[in-house]
């Protein structure tokens, strides 16, 4: 596990280049963010669990708005039924590992940025070791295990957590921000008895549905960064198939056997 390890090696920016400042304009001359705002993301660390169709946009959105670093976790290889969605691959990295195929993709779009690779499944201690480290984590996977236990590792650090999911037409987003004391948590929302999941292979998804979702994700890591206001407390649920949008209220569950 030497990429856990060599998370703690890098230096805090003092301030940004003139190459640097060119490159994220657009984004210093909002005033949620300005320069001081663009120097915390270059200095800062997100984790992202699934390099797959939403961690694809999420992953290519974030090293293009200058997050310093990405490290990528997913022990999966690129298939060509990825290519559908999982635009962060390309047909010449089917056989690759998605992380290492990943990789190649972000420090083509950002050379500013560093991309560390996870590609095994993680047991519980070591995931424990790489949030740790994060100051965002983004679930980008597709199955309830890892789910809960991201929640889990994530509360216990207070580790800010994007969950984003999307299945046919349908997607939903939130952010459980755990520096919060009343933050809700994922098991608030779903119990480990809520029932059987679904998933993209068995009952298929629109390619830009995920995108939409992922992106969402980034956009919302980037403002728990920036302690800007998120999602927490608060379920998007969104169907591209009518494009309706319900945004309601998620309260933390006082028998949570999680958060409570």
């Amino acid at each position: 596990m030497d990429e856990l390890n060599a998370t703690t090696t890098n230096e805090l920016k003092a301030e940004l280049n003139a190459e640097e400042l060119s490159r994220y304009s657009r984004q210093i001359m909002m005033p949620q963010i300005g320069p001081d705002g663009q120097l915390k993301l270059a200095n800062s660390h997100a984790v992202i669990f699934g390099l797959g169709g939403l961690g694809s946009p999420v992953s290519m959105y974030l090293a293009a708005a200058g997050v310093g670093q990405l490290t990528l976790v997913d022990f999966d290889e690129v298939d060509d039924s990825n290519l559908q969605r999982q635009i962060v691959h390309n047909e010449n990295n089917i056989g690759q590992p998605k992380v290492e195929s990943a990789k190649q993709s972000l420090e083509s779009i950002n050379h500013h940025i560093r991309v560390k690779t996870v590609a095994e499944y993680l047991s519980e201690d070591n995931a424990k070791q790489l949030i740790a480290k994060a100051d965002v984590v983004i679930d980008c996977t597709d199955n309830f295990a890892t789910r809960y236990a991201l929640n889990r590792i994530c509360y216990q650090s207070k580790t800010p957590l994007v969950s984003g999911a999307a299945i046919r037409w349908e997607g939903q987003l939130t952010t459980y921000d755990f520096r919060k004391e009343d933050s809700p948590c994922y098991q608030c929302l779903y119990s480990e008895d809520s029932g059987q999941e679904l998933t993209c292979r068995q009952n298929g998804v629109l390619a830009p549905v995920v995108g939409m979702i992922g992106s969402m994700q980034a956009i919302e890591a980037v403002k728990v960064l920036l302690n800007l206001p998120s999602l927490n407390g608060k379920l998007m649920i969104i169907d591209a198939y009518t494009m309706m949008i319900r945004t309601l209220n998620l309260a933390k569950d006082p028998n949570c056997q999680s958060c409570s």
